[in-house]
């Protein structure tokens, strides 16, 4: 098990999550992605896009404009 830091800040809808699916699959099972956005819409859609596609987010924190969504990867990489 390894972490990993996507920086998708300053990025809009959708590319946090397609940035965040490209980064994913370059891991295995496991693996945790801190993943700091800006764009207040991935708070929903990072989380949907991992429950369709196997994946644990396992803490959102929101400080000082930032977003950061914590994933750890699924089986289904």
């Amino acid at each position: 098990m390894s972490t990993y830091l996507l920086d998708a800040r300053n990025l809009l809808c959708p590319l946090p999550v397609i940035r965040t699916q490209q980064k994913i699959a370059s891991l295995t099972p496991k693996d945790l992605l801190e993943v700091i956005c800006t764009d207040p819409g991935v708070r929903h859609d990072i989380p949907a896009w991992c429950r369709i596609n196997g994946h644990y987010v396992h803490n959102i924190i929101e400080k000082d404009n930032e977003i950061r969504v914590y994933i750890e990867v699924g089986n289904n990489t």
